[in-house]
C-alpha cells in the first residue's frame, strides 16, 4: 500500500472514528463550494484561451511568409489562403483596405476581450488560492483542537467532511 493511499485511508478512518465538529464541518463545506469556484473558474480560463487561439488563427490563418509579395516580386495572390483577412489583401481595392482595417480591427478587439477575461479569470483563481489557504488553515486548527493529528486533519477529505452526521 502505498503512502498516499494509507495516508487517504487513515483520514478516512478518522472521519469515521471521530466528531466532527459543527466548525469544522461549516469550514468544510465552504472548502468544497471553494473547489466547485475554481473548476467554473478554470473552464472560463479555457474558454478565453480558446478565444484568443480563435482569434489569432484568424488573423493570421492562411498569410504566408511573403504573402505581401514583398521577397519574390509579387508572388502575393498565390499565398492568399483561407483566412477572410488574407482574402481582403488580395483584392487590393480602397473598399477592401477600408475591409482590411476593419477586419483587423475586430480581430484585435476579440484578441483584447479574450485577454481580458483571461487575465480576470487568472485574478479570480489567485483570489480563490488565497481564500482556500485560509480556510484549509481554519480547519486543520479546528480539527486538531478536538484531537486530529495535523497529518490527518490536513490530508481529510473536505467534502467528506462537509457531509452532516449521520
Amino acid at each position: 500500500m502505498s503512502a498516499a493511499s494509507t495516508a487517504t485511508g487513515s483520514a478516512q478512518a478518522a472521519i469515521n472514528h471521530r466528531a466532527v465538529p459543527a466548525r469544522a464541518r461549516e469550514l468544510a463545506a465552504r472548502l468544497s463550494a471553494l473547489f466547485e469556484r475554481d473548476i467554473e473558474i478554470v473552464e472560463r480560463l479555457r474558454d478565453a484561451q480558446r478565444q484568443l487561439m480563435s482569434a489569432n488563427e484568424r488573423l493570421w490563418s492562411g498569410l504566408a511568409p511573403d504573402a505581401f509579395g514583398v521577397s519574390y516580386g509579387g508572388a502575393a495572390a498565390a499565398a492568399i489562403g483561407t483566412s477572410p483577412i488574407a482574402a481582403l489583401i488580395g483584392d487590393g481595392a480602397p473598399a477592401a483596405n477600408r475591409q482590411l482595417l476593419d477586419a483587423l480591427q475586430q480581430a484585435h478587439w476579440k484578441i483584447h476581450r479574450a485577454f481580458c477575461a483571461y487575465q480576470h479569470a487568472c485574478e479570480q483563481r489567485r483570489q480563490l488560492a488565497i481564500d482556500v489557504g485560509e480556510c484549509s488553515h481554519q480547519l486543520t486548527q479546528a480539527l486538531c483542537a478536538t484531537g486530529w493529528s495535523a497529518h490527518d486533519a490536513r490530508h481529510a477529505n473536505v467534502h467528506e467532511l462537509a457531509k452532516p452526521a449521520s
